[in-house]
């Protein structure tokens, strides 16, 4: 089966008239994460280029609030919070309960009448939103930013029904992008990713975009050798890989390890930065707010990244806009943004001593060859800056052809 082709919209539709958007995301503010983070970025920017932006979005306790102004980005947005429980085995993570979704949305569609619908995935509001919508004949498109094989650890099943849970998983991803006009995902290996999965075709990689200007790199060595990560602490991310790697670099490096993120796996990685004897290089900062994490960017050495299941990594892409060299795993999109001797290296995932070797080549380049991987970064981030983001997002909702 194929994805269907993208309509023309009649004349008075593809005028640059202001839409009214909807978009229906599983996880949104205060939620801190990659999916996250990009549906703020794009409802803020969609919303400061004057478009009416709907927010349809988990609520932090099961009560349905009516729409709200909230402040994202700096940008006012109307968000529709939807009463949502709390998943025991995941740290912040809230759902809503799938037999409700449709109800929701219907809500919403229906107050809202909006132009087009932008799913940020297929699990539960995608899901309900994109049926919905279905029926009122309003287009939509689906951004994926979810692989089924990163909830295994939180579905409580046996082993022996992962296979199971992840076939169901994908079958139902299917059936639901089926029903959009357009799928996009953030890199076009993400989007080989997909369509081999699921069998669908013309899936559009688009990148999740970044305000560089926001980012401040200081270019240069540092006084220290600081090594920064940034993400979810979840067994994916493989941050034990990046503790014991630091325990092979050369004492005399002097190396600290800043870990930002909140995650089920803080008590194990606090337990192994005991074992491992780093308790005085290893901080773990949990959430930070924003400003402080620029701060925390702009004063690191090299920004390390050994998750093996990024579909984009806009941790990555802000560490590469404050002028950072970056070591990451050589899998699924990492490959997109790092690029060998151009602005840092990838080593092989979960090969701790491949891992350290790439940091020390970093942590003992010459102040030339650390400035040009600095400049490396910044160059190869310009490519994803929001505004071009914005640009193919608009286009797409409008039904015009777009440039990946």
């Amino acid at each position: 089966m194929t994805s269907p082709s993208i309509p023309d919209l009649p004349p008075s539709e593809s005028a640059e008239r202001p839409l009214t958007i909807v978009i229906g995301c599983d996880t949104f503010a205060p939620d801190v994460n990659g999916a996250a983070r990009f549906a703020e970025r794009l409802a803020a920017g969609l919303s400061a280029r004057g478009h009416d932006v709907h927010v349809m979005a988990p609520s932090q306790r099961y009560r349905r609030f009516p729409p709200a102004t909230e402040i994202i980005e700096g940008v006012p947005v109307t968000v529709h919070r939807i009463p949502a429980v709390r998943w025991p085995p995941h740290d912040w993570l809230r759902f809503v309960w799938p037999w409700r979704a449709k109800h929701y949305s219907r809500g919403v569609l229906d107050s809202v009448k909006p132009d087009v619908v932008h799913i940020q995935s297929h699990i539960v509001i995608g899901r309900g939103l994109i049926r919905e919508a279905r029926k009122r004949g309003i287009p939509v498109i689906a951004t994926n930013h979810v692989m089924a094989e990163n909830i295994l650890d939180f579905t409580t099943l046996p082993p022996l029904l992962d296979k199971l849970f992840l076939k169901l998983a994908w079958d139902d991803a299917s059936r639901t992008f089926h029903m959009a006009r357009a799928v996009t995902t953030p890199t076009r290996r993400a989007a080989e990713f997909l369509e081999t999965t699921i069998d669908i075709d013309g899936v559009i990689p688009i990148s999740c975009g970044i305000d560089a200007s926001g980012y401040t790199p200081s270019l240069g060595q540092r006084d220290a050798n600081r090594i920064l990560f940034v993400g979810r602490l979840t067994t994916e991310k493989h941050i034990d890989t990046l503790l014991h790697a630091v325990t092979k670099l050369d004492p005399a490096l002097d190396v600290t390890v800043d870990v930002v993120g909140g995650g089920d796996q803080r008590k194990s990685l606090d337990a192994l930065v005991q074992q491992l004897n780093l308790g005085d290089r290893v901080t773990f900062h949990g959430r930070v707010e924003e400003d402080d994490l620029r701060k925390m960017y702009t004063r690191a050495s090299v920004f390390a990244m050994p998750s093996i299941a990024e579909l984009q990594s806009i941790a990555t892409m802000e560490a590469m806009a404050s002028g950072l060299p970056v070591v990451a795993a050589d899998a699924l999109a990492l490959p997109h943004l790092v690029h060998d001797g151009e602005n840092g290296w990838l080593f092989r995932p979960q090969d701790a001593d491949d891992l350290a070797e790439k940091l020390t080549r970093v942590l003992t380049a010459s102040p030339e060859e650390y400035s040009a991987l600095q400049q490396g970064s910044l160059s190869g981030v310009e490519i994803h800056d929001i505004d071009r983001t914005l640009d193919t997002f608009e286009k797409l909702y409008r039904g015009q052809p777009v440039t990946p």
